[in-house]
């Protein structure tokens, strides 16, 4: 059992709570929904098909019939629950509609409640750092891709004096238990012979591993203020070019790689082009002295170097 502090006297009790989870089987989702179950709480998991059911009745979590795109679905899922992590996406155009269709739906839902809310941004939506690492504070300046999580993520923060309890955390590149943007390099890597980098390959990209990132998130969801904010990343930034290689190297292709004109990239990739040519670093230091967190999993090369290992 753990309880949260509140003052010098009170203590709330935060373990043992019905969670729903959106993506609860994608990859940071699907991560941190283990997380928390290991931790104690239930976890309840949107459903859109029976084949969909099946998959979270198999991780042993609750599902519950609903998609982002039903905001009535969505909201009578997120009554029954305790507290709600987004974690869910589609990657694709769909991407701005849905998320702000559901996250309002949750919104609306939770007024009042008191309930905590975590939602999934991204370290994104700082676009290119330069050589002084972004911070919590660090005004924003989304790449077009995430442009609209801005002004979402104001609505969610404002939603603090409606009686709803929110915490966003913008992760950085994510990577680990076999998915990630990185896995695309190994895929190009499998079909051309080289792993493609976007560009020059020099730019900077700050990770974080999924289950180092779940760790976070449960804390956050156990020990967060309401409108708190926090990054998620972890280590060095590794340049683009150092993660297509060890990508490479996993794809059979020997470390080789080959350069994607940025322009080229844009005809097939659209927004997400200029996403993954974006030099980043980020800093996640606030999560770990205000709450604890430590994340201890190996870097990016250093997993798909493992991984090479493992399938040679």
């Amino acid at each position: 059992m753990s309880f949260r502090f509140v003052g010098f006297t009170e203590i709330e009790e935060v373990i043992g709570m019905r969670v729903l989870v959106t993506g609860a089987t994608g990859l940071i989702g699907g991560a941190v929904a283990h997380r928390l179950k290991e931790g104690g709480h239930e976890i309840v998991g949107l459903a859109r098909s029976e084949a969909s059911a099946g998959k979270l009745l198999d991780r042993g979590f609750v599902a519950e019939k609903g998609e982002l795109a039903d905001p009535v679905s969505l909201a009578a899922a997120v009554r029954g629950v305790d507290a709600v992590v987004h974690a869910a996406s589609p990657n694709d155009q769909n991407a701005a509609s849905l998320d702000e269709i559901a996250t309002r739906a949750i919104l609306e839902a939770l007024r009042g409640t008191g309930k905590r809310f975590i939602y999934t941004s991204g370290s994104l939506v700082y676009g290119s750092t330069g050589e002084t690492s972004a911070t919590e504070d660090t005004p924003l300046n989304p790449v077009d891709m995430v442009r609209w999580r801005q002004a979402l993520e104001r609505e969610i923060f404002a939603a603090g004096a409606e009686g709803v309890h929110p915490v966003v955390i913008r992760p950085a590149w994510v990577y680990g238990n076999w998915g990630g943007a990185a896995m695309m390099m190994v895929a190009a890597a499998k079909e051309h012979g080289a792993a493609l980098h976007v560009g020059d390959g020099q730019n900077r990209w700050s990770t974080v591993h999924a289950d180092d990132l779940a760790d976070l998130y449960a804390l956050a969801l156990e020990r967060a203020p309401a409108g708190s904010v926090f990054n998620g990343a972890h280590g060095s930034a590794p340049r683009f070019v150092e993660i297509a290689r060890a990508a490479s190297e996993l794809g059979g292709a020997g470390g080789r790689v080959a350069a994607w004109p940025l322009d080229e990239a844009r005809k097939i990739l659209w927004a997400f082009a200029d996403a993954i040519a974006c030099d980043q670093t980020i800093s996640g230091e606030k999560a770990k002295r205000e709450l604890g967190w430590n994340p201890s999993r190996a870097s990016i090369i250093d997993e798909l170097h493992a991984y090479a290992l493992a399938v040679a």
